[in-house]
């Protein structure tokens, strides 16, 4: 899954190149909205919510209407002059919106639909409050977490019902820096709060250009950038020194109870102890 600060940049680049603009074109390329022509609509805005994108647009007679899609572990928008050659297989694009001034191409999406603005909630309802958004809310995102206290801290970092934004890198990250195992129960983390700030940090530093890094520095500037430095403080590093302690990175598997949806986690055995 994407990371939120991806989605992001994603949304804030196709808004750039967008809002405003009349599409000259549109190009469906899922079955269900295959026939469907936006030709004349406005592009009004596009937002991220979480991992989600929205794309809201506009008919001449004020019908609204949002193009929703979600990238999943593949997929992009790259934004072109007016026909301009596209940098991936054009078998890969889900969807394709033309206006005067640029080419949108949605390659590898992992979801696209189109809804009525209005029932948007159908669709993004479910998430919790968005570490990047207006809606960000720190007491409503640890009462989310804490309402399943068996459930392993990294298991529910990364369920967006909880809060919105989080992939697995902000997850390995976070629970490094509050020097908590990513399979410690809820239950047994005393601070979930800060856990959710230090992700939230990361997320922000991360919004403009270069490499995404996660290593700061006191005033909370990012030194991972720096030639021949790390990037992040686990994330990656199977086998490779703690950056703190000197202890080889470990890298395991974190699921949901039932043993779903595993994921890769990255954690220092000496600073980050298995729970018992």
């Amino acid at each position: 899954m994407p990371e939120g600060d991806s989605v992001w940049r994603a949304a804030h680049q196709l808004h750039e190149a967008l809002a405003g603009q009349t599409l000259t074109a549109s190009d469906f390329r899922v079955p269900r909205f295959a026939t469907l022509n936006l030709a004349g609509w406005t592009v009004a805005e596009v937002v991220p919510r979480g991992k989600h994108l929205l794309m809201r647009v506009v008919s001449p007679e004020d019908k609204r209407l949002t193009i929703h899609s979600h990238l999943k572990m593949e997929g992009t928008w790259q934004v072109y002059p007016p026909g301009g050659r596209w940098r991936k297989p054009g078998f890969t694009a889900r969807c394709v919106l033309r206006t005067a001034a640029a080419d949108a191409v949605g390659f590898s999406l992992g979801i696209v639909e189109v809804v009525a603005t209005a029932n948007e909630d159908s669709i993004v309802g479910f998430l919790g409050p968005d570490l990047l958004g207006p809606d960000w809310d720190l007491d409503e995102a640890e009462r989310r977490v804490r309402a399943n206290p068996e459930v392993p801290v990294g298991v529910a970092l990364l369920d967006q019902r909880n809060l919105a934004g989080i992939g697995n890198i902000y997850r390995c990250e976070a629970c490094f820096l509050s020097g908590v195992h990513p399979a410690t129960p809820v239950s047994g983390v005393a601070d979930v709060r800060t856990m959710m700030t230090d992700a939230k940090q990361l997320l922000e530093v991360n919004l403009g250009p270069g490499r995404r890094v996660t290593i700061l520095n006191a005033r909370g500037m990012p030194v991972g950038r720096m030639a021949g430095r790390p990037g992040y403080w686990v994330y990656g590093r199977e086998r490779q020194p703690c950056l703190k302690c000197g202890t080889p990175i470990q890298r395991g598997l974190l699921g949901k109870p039932n043993g779903e949806e595993e994921r890769d986690i990255y954690f220092c055995p000496k600073c980050q102890p298995a729970p018992s």
